[in-house]
C-alpha cells in the first residue's frame, strides 16, 4: 500500500467550476482536482519552473509532475472530445493571506475566505485598527494536514472525486 500523498497547496479556490462545450453532446464530464489545475496555473499561465511549481505547492518534483500530467490529459481528453469539464475535490489545502497595515506597516496572516475568514474589505488592522491595507503576495505556505496531526487540527481538504 502506498503512503498517503502529502496534500497540494494552492493560491485560493475558483469561482467558476464547470465549463460546458457549445454543442455538447452528452459525454461523460471530466474531473479535475484543484491541485490539478493549480499545477496547471503555475508551469502554464505563470510559465515557472517545475522546482518553483513543486516549491509553491509544497510537493516534491516528481509528485508535481504527476499532478501536471494527469491534469493536461485529462484537459486535452475534454478539448478533443468535446466533453464537459468539472473542477472540484482533490487533496489541497489553500494558502494563507498576507496583509501590511498601510498606517503602522504591522503584517499578519489572515486564513482564507473559503476556510472561514474574512473577506479583504471586512478586515482591519490587529495593531492599530485601521482599514487601509495591502495584500503582500498571494498566500504563504503552511503545512499540510500530514504535519498538523501532532498539533492535533487540520487545514486539508480532503474530497474524493
Amino acid at each position: 500500500m502506498s503512503r498517503r500523498r502529502c496534500c497540494g497547496r494552492i493560491d485560493e479556490t475558483i469561482v467558476c467550476q464547470t465549463f460546458i462545450p457549445q454543442g455538447y453532446s452528452r459525454w461523460p464530464e471530466v474531473l479535475i482536482q484543484l491541485e490539478e489545475l493549480e499545477a496547471v496555473r503555475l508551469k502554464d499561465k505563470l510559465g515557472l519552473d517545475q522546482g518553483e511549481c513543486a516549491a509553491s505547492m509544497g510537493v516534491s518534483r516528481a509528485t508535481f509532475q504527476r499532478i501536471l500530467g494527469a491534469a493536461r490529459v485529462k484537459i486535452a481528453t475534454a478539448l478533443l472530445e468535446g466533453r464537459p469539464i468539472i473542477i472540484q475535490g482533490g487533496n489541497y489545502t489553500v494558502k494563507n493571506r498576507v496583509f501590511e497595515c498601510l498606517n503602522c506597516h504591522h503584517v499578519w496572516e489572515e486564513k482564507p475566505c473559503s476556510a472561514g475568514g474574512k473577506h479583504g474589505y471586512e478586515l482591519v488592522c490587529p495593531k492599530c485598527g485601521d482599514m487601509k491595507k495591502m495584500r503582500l503576495d498571494k498566500g504563504v505556505n503552511r503545512p499540510c494536514d500530514s504535519h498538523l496531526l501532532k498539533e492535533g487540527r487540520s487545514d486539508c481538504r480532503k474530497e474524493s472525486t
